[in-house]
Order: structure tokens, then C-alpha cells, then sequence
């Protein structure tokens, strides 16, 4: 039986943080690729590099970040269909959400883009906004920036891709230094984009490709499977190099309190106790060993007497009054 000092103690163990609902999960996963393509592509659009001189691969970069900071203790900060798959993969992310996250993504890119096709919609006296979005969007061989072919934009998207998964879950690592998440996975992608943007114009995210062929000419729309393909592949690649020779404490720990933020999903708790009630345990057996040792000292335990059935009778008669 619990002793009360026992039952006090593990009343007094904070209980684990509520995981977020999906919904919320989804919203936050729309809401940072919103801002990702809202905010860099915008950029990309309208700034004056003799006004506003932000590049756009540095605007790409604090946008995730700052995205990463803001919502991925709710979500884990993906906003990258190839974030979601390749983390699956390195055993960080329930397969059983991918599919609603890449979804929400998907959803977020496309009002992102949607404003900003509304909103060169507006210029007097433009006559192709099409030509517009296929120049944003991805491309190789006549669409890519400097005619790089098939060969080369697949090369470097997957390499690239597969970096900077590898950035994402090198940052996320329980051993890694705690609250730099955010910033080295943005300043990594910054890197990673001005890289490869004069190759491809810089994809390492379906989402992102996705977002600016809705509103740009059939040329890029036939090109879009390889910016799905090619980081698709190197996320996995990532993924199975981390599963196979990354930390084991980093793998499968989805639901766990001390599990690593920003890339991981909450999912079923890990096998084993959590947290919450290990130290619930070690508390009882404290308060347990307390007893036994005043028991044999000069202060005895209150000894339990056991209830007869006359006891049971008139606690129930005197609760009837």
C-alpha cells in the first residue's frame, strides 16, 4: 500500500506538457510555409537591391528560422514536404502524419503564393503575370538560370536536400546545444540556396516548386516532378545514414517528454516509463524507505489496521444521514 507521505511526493512531480491537436500541428505546418514563400519569395519579387538590400537566399533563410521559432514547439517546424519524409525515415516523425502535414504545407505554399500573384495582379500595365511566376519557379535545361541540364539539377538538388536535412536533424539532436535549431537550420538553407540557385533557382523544398507553378506557364509545370523527385530522394538518403549511424536516443523518441523540438512529432508515447512516472516511482520508494527507518527508530509508523465489516456498515449507514 502507498504510504500518504509517498502519495504527497508524487503529487508534487509536474505532469509531462499536453501534446498539441492536430489541428493545431497542421496549422502551425501552414502558417511557416506560408511565411517561408510569402515572405522569401516576396522578396524575391519586389525588393530593390539599391533600397532593401536583402538578398533572397538570406530572406529564405530567416524566414524558416524565424518560422522554426515561432511555431515548431507546436508542429516541429517542417514547412518542407522532404523535412517531413526524411525525418520519418530517421525515425523522428509518425508515418501516420506525413501524409496531413505534407497536405498542410502544400495548402500553406499556395496562399503564400497566391497573395503575391494577387498582388502583381494589381501593376498597371502588365500584360503576362504568368512569365512572372515561371521565372520564380524552378527549372532546368531552358529554365534554369545559367542552361544547366537534367543531369546537373537533379545532382545538386539532391545533394543539397540531403545536406541540409542533415543540418535539421544535426541541430535537433538531444546532444546538440539547446535554442540554435532555428538559426542554424536558417542560415543553412541560406547557404544551401545561394549554392544552387543559379543552377535551379534553388528548390530543396516540393512545397516551395509547387507554390509558384500554380500561377506560371505550362513549361514549369512539366518540370515540377523533378523538384519533387530529387529532394524527395536526398531526404531519404539523409534519413537512413541518421537512422543507421546517428545517436540511438535521437531515434524513435516521439512522445516522449524529453523528446528533441522542432523536428520531432509527438506521436504514441515511447515503450517504457515516461518521465513523469519514473520520478513518481522514485519518490514513493523514498517516502517508503522514510517510513522504514522511523519505524525502527523512536518514532513508529502509524500502523494500519485492517476494516471489519461492522466498520463498513456504519461508514455506509452515516453517509446515508
Amino acid at each position: 500500500m502507498t504510504t500518504p507521505a509517498a502519495t504527497t511526493a508524487a503529487e508534487a512531480v509536474p505532469a509531462a506538457p499536453k501534446e498539441f491537436g492536430i489541428v493545431a500541428k497542421l496549422a502551425a505546418e501552414a502558417f511557416g510555409t506560408f511565411l517561408l514563400i510569402f515572405g522569401g519569395l516576396g522578396v524575391a519579387l519586389f525588393s530593390n537591391p539599391t533600397t532593401a538590400p536583402l538578398p533572397t537566399p538570406l530572406a529564405l533563410g530567416l524566414s524558416i528560422g524565424v518560422g522554426v521559432a515561432a511555431v515548431g514547439h507546436i508542429s516541429g517546424g517542417h514547412f518542407n514536404p522532404a523535412v517531413t519524409v526524411g525525418t520519418a525515415v530517421a525515425g523522428r516523425t509518425p508515418w501516420k502524419v506525413v501524409p496531413l502535414y505534407v497536405l498542410a504545407q502544400l495548402v500553406g505554399g499556395a496562399i503564400g503564393s497566391l497573395i503575391l500573384w494577387v498582388t502583381v495582379k494589381t501593376l498597371p500595365n502588365l500584360s503576362n503575370v504568368q512569365t512572372i511566376f515561371t521565372q520564380l519557379s524552378n527549372g532546368v535545361d531552358d529554365l534554369s538560370p545559367n542552361k544547366f541540364p537534367l543531369a546537373g539539377g537533379l545532382l545538386v538538388e539532391v545533394v543539397a536536400t540531403a545536406a541540409f536535412l542533415a543540418i535539421v536533424l544535426a541541430a535537433t539532436s538531444k546532444r546538440a546545444a539547446k535554442g540554435v535549431a532555428p538559426w542554424a537550420i536558417g542560415i543553412g538553407l541560406a547557404i544551401l540556396i545561394q549554392a544552387i540557385a543559379p543552377i535551379t533557382n534553388a528548390s530543396i523544398n516540393p512545397a516551395r516548386s509547387t507554390s509558384t507553378v500554380l500561377f506560371a506557364e505550362g513549361s514549369a509545370v512539366g518540370q515540377l516532378w523533378i523538384f519533387w523527385v530529387a529532394p524527395l530522394l536526398g531526404a531519404v538518403i539523409a534519413g537512413l545514414i541518421f537512422r543507421g549511424f546517428g545517436s540511438p536516443d535521437d531515434v524513435l523518441v516521439t512522445g516522449a517528454p524529453s523528446a528533441p523540438s522542432f523536428t520531432t512529432v509527438e506521436g504514441e508515447p515511447s515503450p517504457g516509463e515516461t518521465l513523469a512516472e519514473k520520478k513518481a516511482d522514485e519518490a514513493e520508494e523514498a517516502a517508503a524507505e522514510s517510513a522504514a527507518e522511523s519505524a525502527d527508530g523512536s518514532v513508529e509508523a502509524p500502523a494500519v489496521q485492517p476494516r471489519s465489516d461492522e466498520d463498513d456498515a456504519k461508514s455506509f449507514f452515516d453517509q446515508s444521514k
